[in-house]
């Protein structure tokens, strides 16, 4: 059957390649700023990007209030009363996230009259995409801007290839895996000591699963933030405000990078597994305090670096071997959620690059370009200059660069009085409208922000220097 049809020819103000999490927020914010058309293309069959891959039992590590698109809420704010999260607010699943944009696309976007959807297709560039599954081509006029929603290339375990050699007689699954056992292991093997490899942990933990039978292999340590500080609601409103002072103090108040991270473990910004292990690796994800003592109930960490080969009874890493015991389940959570792509400019010509432009928020830092886009001038110069792109940190030393540069633009936006107003009533920015909100006699939050001003302009000064040194 020949499925080289004839082109399909379309014509639309911007095309925006993937309809995942940044995607899908870009789109919003211009659906509300402008009255553009738009032309979705994505290679899967429903939005929602990576959360059409992600394990059973994975949930945001942040809350719901300021992830999704800036229209439409996301979740609610109530307080978990049970589980490791209690205490604190609740955490949409994985579920409800692809459900939520599911509706997002239905109920919003395709009944605007000025989006239109194409999933299930690959695109092929110079505005062309493909049909996975009629095989016919689209080529498509754009008006104004091709929008690059996939450049920070998100992987999760069950697409990830692992980059070492696997013995097929081992039991090998990805954390999806782990739902579907249809027996009971003699022990578990979690292979990763990011946030999937934390989730495994939990997951197996929250199951009454002996921790003696837990082996986990933490190739480097991570400095996790601690969750408590990231809650946007005014009974939090303290420990948020609390955090930015203590970061301030301690940048003003280090000496050295060893001596800053010291600090912020001291007054509660970071927190991390091991006390006698310093971490080596940031990739900002949160973690309870709950969370925190039921994982260091694994005893069994093996700290000899990255897998480098798994045989049938042995697992090889850079540093050393370690034995898998009979009828073990190896679980693969080595995978990194966001690809360390090469940034490049936001705005190009007729090309936008989705990238961060606040450390730690794609989502909001999508909305926030398409907000730009929207309004201001058509100069790339000037659009970029408050657009300054932040890479993904790896090594704990790039929380300076990336808050250095998160700070810039910050600073940048607060001279923009129409950017303060569009940061105050958006809800992917989370904080903004409760510092502004706060009253005069409220003496103990005014205190709090005494510190964040008496500290900043020495902080700034050296999170430059730290910045210089590495």
């Amino acid at each position: 059957m020949n499925t080289t049809n004839k082109v399909k020819r379309l014509e639309t103000d911007y095309l925006i390649i993937g309809a995942g999490a940044s995607g899908m927020a870009f789109a919003d914010t211009l659906l509300t700023d402008t009255n553009a058309t738009m032309v979705i293309v994505d290679k899967l069959q429903k939005p929602g990007g990576h959360w059409n891959h992600a394990y059973p039992f994975v949930t945001l590590h942040q809350p719901s209030s300021f992830y999704g698109v800036s229209s439409t809420k996301l979740g609610d704010d109530t307080i978990d009363k049970s589980g490791f999260n209690r205490g604190l607010i609740n955490l949409a699943t994985g579920t409800a996230i692809n459900a939520y944009y599911e509706d997002v696309m239905s109920r919003r976007f395709l009944t605007s009259g000025r989006v239109q959807y194409f999933p299930m297709c690959e695109y092929q560039g110079n505005g062309q995409f493909k049909s996975l599954v009629s095989g016919k081509t689209f080529e498509v006029t754009v008006n104004k801007k091709i929008v690059d929603a996939i450049h920070m290339k998100t992987e999760v375990p069950s697409t990830h290839t692992p980059n070492f050699k696997v013995n097929t007689e081992i039991k090998f699954i990805p954390i999806n895996g782990l739902v579907n056992l249809k027996s009971t292991p003699e022990a578990y093997i979690i292979i990763g000591g990011g946030k999937t490899g934390v989730d495994a942990c939990l997951w197996l933990l929250k199951h009454q699963v002996d921790p003696d039978r837990i082996t986990w292999i933490i190739s480097r340590d991570a400095w996790f933030t601690n969750r408590i500080n990231t809650q946007p609601s005014p009974d939090y409103l303290k420990c948020f405000l609390n955090d930015s002072a203590c970061q301030l103090e301690a940048l003003e108040k280090a000496k050295t990078i060893p001596e800053l991270f010291e600090l912020f473990e001291a007054s509660g910004v970071f927190l991390r597994l091991d006390k006698n292990v310093t971490p080596k690796m940031y990739h900002g994800a949160t973690v309870s305090q709950i969370e925190l003592e039921q994982l260091r109930r694994i005893k069994n960490t093996v700290r000899l670096g990255r897998v480098k080969k798994i045989e049938k009874d042995t697992i090889h890493l850079e540093q050393g071997n370690i034995t898998v015991r009979p009828n073990a389940v190896l679980v693969n959570c080595s995978a990194n959620a966001l690809k360390h792509a090469k940034m490049k400019p936001i705005f190009n010509k007729n090309t936008i690059t989705i990238q961060s432009v606040r450390k730690g928020q794609l989502v909001f830092s999508a909305a926030f370009i398409a907000h730009i886009e929207a309004n201001f001038p058509d100069d790339d110069s000037k659009k970029n200059d408050v657009c300054k792109e932040i890479p993904m940190p790896d090594k704990a030393t790039d929380w300076i660069k990336i808050t250095a540069l998160s700070y810039t633009n910050q600073n940048k936006w607060s001279k923009h009085k129409e950017l303060t107003k569009w940061l105050y009533n958006n809800r992917l920015d989370g904080f903004s409208h409760l510092i502004r909100d706060i009253q005069p006699d409220n003496i103990e939050l005014q205190e709090v922000l005494e510190r964040i001003s008496k500290s900043q302009n020495p902080a700034m000064e050296k999170l430059k220097k730290f910045a210089a040194e590495i």
